[in-house]
């Protein structure tokens, strides 16, 4: 049985949990059914690992930028406690649990690909590392709460399978509203805090305005590019925390700042100033290096997957990272993460004050990284239903998702909980909660208990699905009939003229859907 282990560790660790080898394979699978030319299957399978591989090379950017920016805002606000770290809390259940998260995660993607042929969920869920990440913590809550490996590994993996075409259905009529059509979902398990930005949107943002139409004066027109706007915020936001760190930690403290993420110690207050600046350019430049990543992979994912859909999963919907509907709104991106790490702020003052004494809930402190990329996320779609407003109380709400859930999911990961870290984003926290709590009911109760949560799962998703995505409804439309008219152009005739409203729509570069395949 050794050597079935070692085949299964070896798909998961470096196969199915690497996105860009995973969205390679899709893709050529895909340019195969469509009976490209051998360099084209090879060509467009590269494209979209490269695609892939850049987005994650602005990702490591983006953590590497925010790392001493995480030093600063703990020295200068003193506060301490937990801090959410996907990738840190997989690593130490991986040293205990490695073979059983393995079979889970195979399991999982096998059930998933099931239900998207058999169902009406036909998504695709392409994130790998998430999908290590959801198999890691259900393997952490079933054998936490005394499950057998036999339990964990099938009854576990038919609940990651649920969620896998599940969590992209509940999203996607907010999805549709951003990108305008069916051609991508998305797939990341911040989707909680992505339907709450919407939702919030609709509810405060009715008459307000896209984050892509603010208006500049002449002299700021240069803001209007994505990238020197979020670089020179970053810029302002890290002085500014520098300057209040160095005023209360002091020289010899606030000098180190920069070698948490292997950088080199300021050498003075002058270094240590420019040393800020120029993380706060490169915070830009990652963001700008996701966003071209995001075109890359969009150019030549979204054809393969008519190929799949074809022969394969029928009508087969690629559900993709967060970062995938960053280019459709990127005002709303940098807008989302200050709002979503303001919620977080909020909510590690209401844990510190009533809910950590009353409750005994751990203090979450207010984690850069997941702020970031679910914030974002939340803000853009805050935006596609609410503007403006929208796109900063949706990221609100997404901040204070962001801490809350987590401080409760530490209350099923046992000894695990004692780790000063834990899973970042929504939708660990509340389907942990709920699978963890009822894995403590033992025995064959727990288990049906737990499979009759992941059916309600299933069951919404489909009701979602069938009654909600499938009929066209629009998240975005009472917004849509109350903004002002859209003015028509000078030299249009009258019989051209149509009365219109003005819409959330992608702005320049954002990815363009393929056209339509060719009947046969």
């Amino acid at each position: 049985m050794d050597w079935l282990v070692s085949i299964a560790k070896f798909l998961v660790n470096e196969v199915l949990s690497q996105p860009a080898y995973l969205v390679g394979l899709i893709t050529a699978t895909g340019l195969i059914a469509l009976r490209k030319t051998a360099g084209q299957i090879i060509g467009g399978a590269l494209k979209a690992t490269l695609g892939f591989l850049l987005i994650g090379a602005g990702a490591n950017l983006v953590v590497t930028a925010l790392a001493p920016l995480g030093e600063m805002i703990q020295g200068a606000t003193g506060a301490h406690g937990v801090i959410p770290t996907n990738e840190a809390i997989v690593g130490i259940a991986q040293q205990q649990f490695g073979a059983r998260v393995a079979w889970l995660m195979i399991v999982g993607f096998a059930v998933s690909l099931l239900l998207a042929r058999f169902t009406p969920l036909r998504y695709v869920f392409l994130t790998g590392h998430h999908m290590l990440f959801m198999a890691t913590l259900l393997t952490m809550v079933l054998a936490t709460a005394g499950q057998s490996s036999a339990v964990v590994v099938l009854a576990g993996g038919v609940l990651l399978g649920v969620l896998l075409v599940s969590m992209p259905a509940f999203a996607h009529p907010w999805t549709k509203r951003i990108t305008g059509d069916n051609t991508i979902a998305i797939g990341h398990f911040g989707t909680a805090g992505y339907v709450a930005a919407g939702a919030t949107g609709q509810l405060v943002g009715r008459r307000s305005r896209s984050t892509e139409d603010m208006k500049l004066p002449e002299g700021l027109r240069f803001l209007r590019d994505s990238m020197v706007a979020t670089a020179l915020s970053m810029v302002l936001i890290y002085v500014i925390l520098a300057v209040l760190f160095l005023a209360k930690a002091g020289r010899e403290t606030a000098f180190k700042a920069f070698g948490s993420a292997g950088g080199a110690t300021a050498t003075g207050v002058g270094n240590y100033l420019m040393q800020s600046v120029m993380q706060g350019l490169q915070f830009g430049i990652a963001v700008a290096i996701i966003l071209f990543g995001v075109r890359t992979i969009l150019g030549e994912l979204v054809p393969a997957f008519q190929g799949i859909a074809k022969k394969v999963v029928p009508g087969a919907v690629p559900s993709l990272d967060a970062p995938i509907v960053f280019p459709y709104a990127q005002n709303a991106v940098l807008i989302g993460f200050l709002c979503s790490f303001l919620g977080g702020l909020v909510s590690l003052g209401l844990l510190s004050a009533l809910f950590h004494p009353w409750f005994g809930l751990a203090l979450v402190l207010p984690g850069l990284v997941p702020h970031f990329f679910t914030g974002g996320a939340a803000g853009v779609y805050g935006n596609a239903t609410g503007g403006r407003r929208g796109a900063a109380l949706g990221a609100f709400v997404n901040g204070l998702l962001i801490t809350f859930l987590p401080a409760l999911l530490l209350k099923v990961l046992g000894a695990f909980g004692k780790e000063n870290t834990t899973f970042g984003d929504a939708d660990f926290g509340w389907f942990g909660s709920l699978i963890g709590n009822a894995a403590k009911a033992g025995g064959a109760g727990a288990v049906v208990l737990m499979l009759a949560i992941g059916a309600v799962v299933l069951a919404g998703a489909v009701l979602v699905q069938k009654r909600v995505v499938e009929t066209g409804w629009d998240p975005g439309a009472r917004r849509d009939a109350v903004l002002p008219r859209a003015e028509p152009p000078a030299a249009a005739s009258p019989a051209a003229t149509t009365t219109s409203y003005a819409k959330i729509a992608p702005p320049a570069g954002a990815p363009v859907p393929p056209p339509p395949p060719e009947s046969d």
